[in-house]
């Protein structure tokens, strides 16, 4: 009976370990200093994009990419991929150039191996969206990061919305 008591022990320790070491801390950032000024702001999209979700390990929100950032993606962006059978994802819609999106707030994700910063956004046309909320991970330049800046969104895929 000790020897069954022991390994269930044992057992529970090992399963809380391999839980602490794939857990990520996720903290809302729009206060600290390089990101104040970032919720809010307005981008139009400069290429269509996927909006997808990796087969093998979960997101909170749908990811926004293509191929170009991301190469289990599709080479053509087309709405005819959505639902359709990949190896590593599920593709959920299209964006389209001209799209609208701000960004909502920044999140940062650590983990034991990486600490990321990534915009969760929205798209303008939200109430007509399935997927309205969205995370530009993929789309994003994270150099500045290095750095201690914020990272970018890459203009190859958005530009900043000017109101003149």
């Amino acid at each position: 009976m000790k020897w069954i008591l022991v390994a269930l022990a044992l057992a529970l320790v090992g399963a809380f370990v391999v839980m602490q070491r794939r857990s990520v801390k996720t903290t809302y950032v729009n206060g600290l200093p390089p990101y104040t000024t970032l919720p809010g702001l307005e981008y139009i999209v400069e290429r269509d994009c996927y909006v997808f979700k990796f087969k093998e390990h979960s997101s909170d929100w749908p990811l926004l990419g293509t191929r170009d950032t991301v190469p289990d993606l599709p080479a053509e962006v087309l709405a005819s991929n959505v639902g359709a059978e990949f190896p590593s994802v599920r593709i959920l819609d299209v964006i389209h150039v001209g799209d609208h999106f701000r960004i909502a707030s920044v999140r940062r994700d650590e983990s034991r191996t990486a600490t990321t910063v990534t915009f969760e956004v929205l798209l303008q046309d939200e109430a007509t969206r399935k997927y309205p909320r969205l995370d530009v991970f993929w789309i994003m330049d994270h150099s500045p990061e290095k750095t201690g800046a914020a990272p970018r969104i890459l203009a190859a895929f958005a530009v900043p919305l000017r109101r003149d």
